[in-house]
């Protein structure tokens, strides 16, 4: 059971994919996290998402809980699975 609502576990789960990207694999991951590979791979496939986890995922990231918790990192126009971001054309 999860203190975070299912849309604010997703958000983080969402965070979380990009930032595996971003740091070469679950294993490089849960060491930036401080947590258990094993776990956070299970995190990854649907388990429930802590409080402490979305709070670790802000930090590493740089920015606000609140951001990753409402979905807006790691940005609009990111792909979450690939983090290819579209160019905003002006």
């Amino acid at each position: 059971m999860s203190d975070l609502t299912t849309e604010e576990q997703t958000n983080v789960r969402t965070a979380l994919r990009f930032l595996r990207l971003q740091s070469g694999g679950w294993k490089t991951l849960a060491k930036a996290l401080h947590c258990d590979g094993k776990q956070l791979c299970k995190v990854g496939a649907g388990r429930g998402v802590t409080a402490s986890l979305a709070f670790r995922v802000a930090r590493l990231a740089g920015v606000p809980v609140d951001d990753v918790l409402a979905g807006r990192y790691p940005g609009e126009g990111t792909c979450p699975y690939c983090g290819h971001r579209e160019e905003v054309i002006s």
